[in-house]
């Protein structure tokens, strides 16, 4: 399964989200400078190391900006161990505003 793939059921099976993007970002970054097994490496910006989450549910509603952040987080904690690079997280719940 793609980290794509992961990402996308974990958040279903824990939020039942309303809406969810699930973005693979990594392009966007081709050309900058990551550390990876201790010497800088410059990113060709392929696989899957960058992600933006999109996501609005109705369990959110209870929750600040901060746990809001914490919780998805902390649901994709293993992926950010074995190597996702960055994670954007944009969380709403049911009835806010959202920028997309």
């Amino acid at each position: 399964m793609s980290i794509h793939s992961e990402i996308e059921a974990k958040l279903k099976a824990r939020f039942a989200p309303e809406r969810l993007e699930v973005i693979n970002e990594s392009h966007l970054h081709a050309g900058h400078h990551h550390v990876a097994a201790g010497h800088e490496e410059v990113f060709d910006g392929t696989g899957e190391t960058h992600f933006r989450v999109r996501i609005v549910a109705s369990e959110f509603s209870a929750m600040s900006r901060v746990e809001r952040h914490r919780a998805v987080n902390a649901l994709l904690a293993p992926e950010l161990e074995a190597g996702l690079h960055a994670l954007a997280i944009e969380p709403a719940a049911p009835g806010e505003k959202t920028r997309w």
